[in-house]
């Protein structure tokens, strides 16, 4: 009887997790609410039905990712008020010459780059304001550019070991090196963004047919450089912070590639760049931080708990255990498993905690069925990488994009995300399962 009660509070005590992520989920996905404030109502209601306890609450939250996040977000602010992103985006519209397509193109090549090598937050938080500014001064609706680059940003950080967190997680945790990663995703990452931005221009071919006549396509660029110039005309140009901050990000991204000589983690190196910057520039940090999105990193504090809370009580390892550990011995299929199984879960769980949860269950599929040459941990990094385009809150970069273009009143629904997101997402899973199992049948 004494067991029977308790099995049933603690099924109870389970399904209340669950219960609450649904909601908070439905909350977002509708947009009933702030996306920050239905987190942390989710979360205040687990800690006052005593389902988790505020210490627990802490211990969940992802301080890594956190410091990452508002280190480059003042980064880049110090160096937005310098004049830098000025200069750059008028020199990218003379190059550009108002051609839609060729903004696309452009941009895209830059934001994959620049999602690889640096990380796909940082990248979006310097992208979007630019191309914002751009298609609206050539009379262009910002919103399928802004959607563009926070898929684009996803897929180019696939490609290496600091190009995105679950390849940080995957890295460190199973001992994979920075040039493993780039010699065996870089290839199949080239492919999906080729893809994905032919698919892109397809579907929205009209929007990015060019401007009629020579006469008015050089009307319309010289509109949207003396635009560009007088919304930023109060922004006058420092050289000195321009050097500073390009020296501090500089060094903050050599210190992200020699990670593995140094052990500093990104997220400490991204602060300490940040405070450095501060300290020798002597801007006034009180204005430096109005700008930092502390929405955002209250929305990822709320959701890293109630995940927590959802990995405390067992569900995601019961998922994975379920699905993982019944699919037989067949590496073919298990490859395919955990890459479409990772792709969806993460597009719809932060996968960050999935990745992490992820590492001993094929620790586990390995011990059984050994697969050579790393080839199902690439597949959690292809899945994990790319799924996180299916939803708005898939991955931190659709967070922040979503969040910068609100501010520069561009509006992006959790739907509209999704529209786009799904079809990208089965095109970059399909194009992987592909890869994985010619590698698969090289390697066996």
């Amino acid at each position: 009887m004494e067991h029977a009660v308790q099995h049933t509070v603690q099924h109870t005590s389970t399904l209340i997790p669950i219960v609450v992520f649904l909601i908070v989920y439905a909350a977002i996905t509708f947009e009933l609410v702030n996306k920050a404030a239905a987190t942390l109502a989710g979360v205040g209601v687990l800690v006052v039905l005593h389902v988790i306890n505020e210490h627990q609450a802490v211990g969940f939250i992802d301080f890594e990712t956190l410091m990452l996040l508002t280190g480059m977000m003042i980064l880049v602010t110090l160096i937005k008020n310098s004049g830098f992103f000025t200069i750059v985006s008028v020199r990218i519209a003379e190059i550009t010459k108002g051609s839609p397509v060729k903004i696309l193109v452009l941009f895209s090549i830059v934001t994959a780059l620049m999602s690889a090598f640096l990380d796909n937050v940082t990248t979006v938080l310097i992208i979007i304001p630019i191309i914002i500014e751009l298609t609206r001064g050539l009379g262009l609706n910002p919103k399928n550019y802004v959607l563009s680059q926070a898929i684009i940003s996803n897929i180019g950080g696939t490609a290496t070991l600091i190009g995105d967190p679950p390849n940080v997680i995957i890295g460190s945790k199973v001992g994979l090196s920075f040039n493993q990663f780039i010699l065996t995703l870089s290839p199949i990452v080239i492919i999906v963004f080729v893809f994905v931005l032919a698919y892109i221009w397809f579907t929205h071919r009209v929007e990015f047919k060019p401007i009629n006549t020579n006469m008015s396509k050089l009307v319309a660029v010289q509109l949207l450089l003396e635009k560009i110039r007088y919304e930023f005309s109060n922004i006058t140009i420092d050289k000195k912070l321009m050097i500073k901050g390009l020296t501090c990000l500089t060094l903050a991204i050599f210190l992200f590639i020699t990670q593995t000589i140094t052990g500093l983690a990104p997220g400490v190196v991204a602060l300490g760049m940040a405070m450095v910057l501060l300290i020798i520039s002597k801007a006034d940090v009180e204005e430096i931080l109005e700008e930092v999105e502390w929405s955002t990193l209250l929305f990822f504090t709320g959701l890293f708990i109630l995940v927590g809370a959802l990995e405390e009580y067992g569900v995601i390892n019961w998922i994975a255990q379920n699905v993982f550990m019944n699919v037989g011995d067949n590496p073919y299929v298990l490859v395919l498993v955990v890459l479409w199984v990772s792709g969806i879960a993460s597009g719809f769980l932060d996968n960050i905690p999935f990745t992490i949860t992820m590492i001993p269950i094929i620790h586990l599929i390995l011990e059984s069925t050994p697969i050579p040459n790393n080839i199902l941990w690439w597949a959690l990094a292809l899945g994990a990488c790319f799924g996180g385009n299916i939803t708005m809150i898939g991955a931190s970069a659709n967070i922040v994009s979503v969040g910068i273009a609100k501010k520069y009143g561009v509006e992006i629904s959790f739907i509209d995300f999704m529209k786009k997101g799904v079809i990208v997402t089965l095109i970059s899973l399909t194009l992987a399962s592909i890869f994985l199992v010619l590698y698969l049948r090289a390697s066996l």
